[in-house]
């Protein structure tokens, strides 16, 4: 861990080669900070995977569509490259899905090689030779983003929605549900534990958007988080995390509402944008439950009718 994080330039001292001390903590902690990762300086299956694929640069190792996809800080870079090109990867996230093989096997036709859909070799000697025109590109992918919204109707009535959970938000997420259903919403409650698990489920019902619900006991105000990642952000997450602050600090009188970007498992592997509003303390939640399921209901209907600018 410590030579992982020496080799992307973080200083693990004065802790000695092997040993857990507060150098190595306080490094962990801005690795956490650098990889928009929850920031609690143990190094957690999250945060062991994040730095394994911070270790992989572009032409370390062939580039393909497999289960379980490949991940790394290559295949972000790979994803930029295409994207300011104009070859539509989907949203840059560092895995290689389908719409990523898809951009790269229309790039190598329109180079005349073979479209196999691979990065390796002469894939990657092509596409470090063809080059945008501007140093700062407007990626294709966040160009659709934005016209994907622009182009949803303004309504809720027959628009999916998913409301996720890791449990003990019950009453808070059925309130919302049937707020949402009786403007005509479809709403999908997805409950599990695990981020990537409630990403799959979301993304395999065909939502239009994500909003997670996550109780915080130690929080003494709302956070609400957005994908970011590798230079790019969802347009639509930002938008929710911004009306959810705006209705949280409106319905309930907290202290704060913060919108931040990060790169959790749901955020980055949902196809949707996504919100995970994490709230505390408990007599927040418990006392002002109907408070805060109104509040993200509001957020939500504010979202889907009124026309992304």
């Amino acid at each position: 861990m410590q030579r992982r994080l020496a080799a992307l330039g973080i200083d693990t001292s004065p802790d000695a080669k092997g040993i857990f001390g507060p150098g190595t903590r306080a490094a962990i902690e801005a690795f956490q900070h650098t990889r928009g990762l929850r920031i609690d300086g143990q190094c957690g299956n999250q945060t062991w995977s994040a730095l394994v694929e911070a270790g992989f640069r572009l032409g370390d190792r062939l580039l393909y569509h497999c289960r379980p996809m490949l991940r790394g800080d290559d295949i972000a870079d790979l994803q930029r490259r295409l994207s300011a090109l104009g070859f539509d990867t989907g949203r840059v996230d560092g895995i290689f899905g389908a719409m990523t093989a898809g951009a790269l096997a229309d790039f190598q036709r329109n180079t005349d090689l073979p479209p196999d859909g691979i990065c390796g070799s002469r894939t990657l000697r092509e596409l470090l030779r063809v080059m945008p025109r501007y140093s700062e590109p407007e990626l294709v992918s966040a160009v659709r983003d934005r016209e994907r919204m622009r182009r949803s109707p303004t309504t809720l009535l027959g628009r999916r929605i998913a409301l996720g959970e890791e449990g003990g938000l019950d009453a808070v997420v059925t309130a919302v549900r049937r707020r949402l259903a009786s403007a005509g919403a479809q709403v999908v409650p997805i409950l599990h534990s695990d981020g990537s698990a409630q990403a799959a489920l979301a993304n395999a019902a065909s939502v239009e958007v994500y909003l997670g619900i996550r109780f915080e006991p130690q929080r003494t105000d709302c956070q609400a988080a957005y994908y970011t990642g590798y230079h790019y952000e969802s347009p639509g997450g930002r938008r929710l995390a911004n009306l959810v602050c705006f209705h949280t600090l409106k319905n309930l009188r907290i202290t704060g509402a913060t919108a931040v970007g990060m790169s959790l498992p749901i955020l980055r592997e949902t196809r949707m944008p996504a919100v995970v509003c994490e709230i505390g303390p408990s007599h927040t939640v418990v006392e002002k439950g109907a408070h805060l399921a109104e509040a993200l209901a509001d957020a939500l209907i504010e979202w889907a009718t009124t026309p992304f600018e």
